[in-house]
């Protein structure tokens, strides 16, 4: 049976995906344990700190992030629909994490937070899981 366009069209996106994957830091054939797989529980890769971190406590509690403010509220309104190894592993600028909250407000139907909230969320993220530091 010949390939069809839909077979071919299907191999590009997976490429695609795979090659964005990558550049954000998520590497699709990392063995288990390694990368993100939404099959293993927690996603595949336990949350951890970024390595300037290594210094900061680590709230066991509260998927092992950083013990500092915003951990609480960083990790219930993050984990309500995906893993923290997500959040943690994504390394972004501080300014693609300020893209990152408006995308998903507008496109992913993730509740806005009060501008409080909002900053102190967006503060441990960058703190702690920023390319910028």
């Amino acid at each position: 049976m010949a390939p069809t366009l839909r077979t071919f069209s299907l191999a590009a996106a997976l490429v695609a995906c795979a090659g964005f994957a990558t550049a954000q830091g998520f590497d699709p054939m990392a063995p288990r344990g390694g990368g993100f797989n939404p099959m293993l529980p927690g996603g595949g890769a336990p949350a951890a700190p970024a390595p300037a971190d290594s210094d900061v406590p680590l709230n066991a509690d509260l998927g092992n992030l950083p013990d500092t403010p915003g951990v609480e509220e960083t990790y219930y309104l993050c984990s309500a629909c995906h893993s923290m190894s997500i959040v943690t592993q994504q390394n972004l600028t501080d300014a693609r994490w300020d893209y990152t909250w408006t995308w998903m407000v507008e496109e992913q139907g993730m509740p806005e937070m009060d501008d409080e909230t909002r900053e102190l969320i967006l503060s441990y993220l960058k703190r702690h899981f920023s390319a910028e530091r």
